[in-house]
């Protein structure tokens, strides 16, 4: 069975394995409510778990034939907070990297404020976008065993630095793909080096991206504008040079909706967003057409 799984906190992603994981944040945030739950794609409720969870915010599900694991970025300044933390599907920790309850940005040990984001590929490497808001303004690799393969970390608007980066995946190509939310722009980088291949900001005039996902056919990207309410597709440049920007659909949201992050079905392309503004998660169902375009 499919499973949807919902954290109060803020993201959505959904695994070829067909589970996905929605988190939303707003006032739900609390003590004493459950921070994870668990439903059917079609949207029916199957239980929750809400354990050392502090305020979660980005939840990404990784899969292999023996396991699958549910690894969650906690921006919560409790106990738990600051922290990027890996979890069974029952809720059990797993595994924690950070510091928790502490804010910093040291490497050894490493140390977070405000994790966003994180995408883990099919060989478990890691890829951590730091800071939401808070001290860091970085984008971490980390290997299977969590040591550092590389890192750009440095707050400003030049190459390889960043202002709230704040979504990350991968593309089909080797390529790792940034949501710089407060610098209004995509940066893009190699995935084993970490090189820097180039940035996209000429779509983003009115506000940066939030979030960033590919189709699974890999020729589109998804993205999320929150304040805006807006949902774009943009053409997916070749293997090499990245070009530039070319939005060729968008998906208007009602007003204060404010689309936080999302996930895309790699088997159906079904889009996922969760929605800081609604407080909810909705999913858009592709329409066949040679233009992309989806309806809720």
């Amino acid at each position: 069975m499919a499973r949807v799984w919902v954290c109060v906190g803020g993201a959505v992603f959904f695994l070829s394995c067909l589970v996905l994981h929605a988190c939303y944040s707003g006032s739900l945030r609390g003590d004493n409510i459950p921070k994870v739950l668990v439903f059917t794609e079609d949207g029916y409720f199957l239980r929750a778990w809400n354990y050392t969870v502090d305020t979660p915010h980005g939840i990404f599900v990784s899969s292999t034939p023996y396991e699958q694991s549910v690894w969650i970025t906690d921006v919560g300044s409790g106990s738990y907070g600051h922290t990027v933390k890996k979890y069974n599907s029952l809720g059990d920790l797993v595994q924690v990297l950070g510091t928790p309850g502490k804010k910093g940005t040291g490497l050894n040990p490493l140390q977070f404020d405000n994790p966003a984001e994180l995408y883990v590929d099919d060989t478990g490497e890691i890829y951590i976008v730091d800071g939401d808001g808070g001290l860091n303004n970085r984008l971490i690799k980390l290997s299977q065993d969590f040591m550092i393969l590389w890192l750009h970390g440095e707050n400003g608007t030049g190459p390889a630095k960043f202002n709230i980066p704040h979504g990350v995946t991968l593309d089909s190509v080797g390529r790792v793909w940034v949501a710089d939310r407060g610098n209004k722009r995509l940066q893009v980088f190699d995935k084993d080096t970490g090189e820097w291949l180039g940035a996209w900001d000429n779509c983003f005039t009115e506000e940066g991206p939030s979030a960033v996902r590919f189709t699974p056919d890999g020729k589109y990207l998804i993205v999320a504008q929150l304040n805006l309410s807006r949902l774009s597709v943009l053409v997916a440049p070749p293997s090499g040079s990245i070009g530039d920007c070319s939005v060729i659909s968008t998906i208007q949201l009602a007003d204060q909706v404010l689309p936080h992050l999302l996930e895309v079905d790699k088997k159906t392309g079904a889009v996922y967003v969760a929605e800081i503004g609604a407080k909810q998660v909705q999913k858009y169902i592709p329409v066949h057409s040679r233009t992309p375009a989806f309806e809720a």
